[in-house]
């Protein structure tokens, strides 16, 4: 059993969570972005084996999506976090 903790539940089977993929920020002036960077956005990830950001929900549970820095190879989470806007 693999064990995700939730930042507003606690610890949970991942069973409880959807993967959502790689995390992959918006664009910053989305009017102004070009077809070619909308492309990359929505089509393009780096699929690497390390550690990488991802969001996940919790569907069994708050209903609330968050990040986890996972290693994609041993499936160890190393932290998980609420999403905050960068400002």
């Amino acid at each position: 059993m693999i064990l995700l903790e939730c930042p507003n539940c606690g610890l949970r089977n991942t069973q409880e969570f959807r993967f959502g993929g790689e995390y992959n920020p918006r664009p910053a002036a989305p009017m102004e972005t070009s077809n070619a960077n909308w492309t990359n956005y929505i089509y393009m990830r780096d699929n690497k084996v390390d550690v990488q950001e991802e969001w996940w929900y919790h569907r069994a549970g708050c209903g609330r999506w968050f990040l986890a820095e996972r290693h994609t190879k041993t499936n160890e989470v190393k932290k998980t976090y609420m999403w905050q806007a960068s400002e």
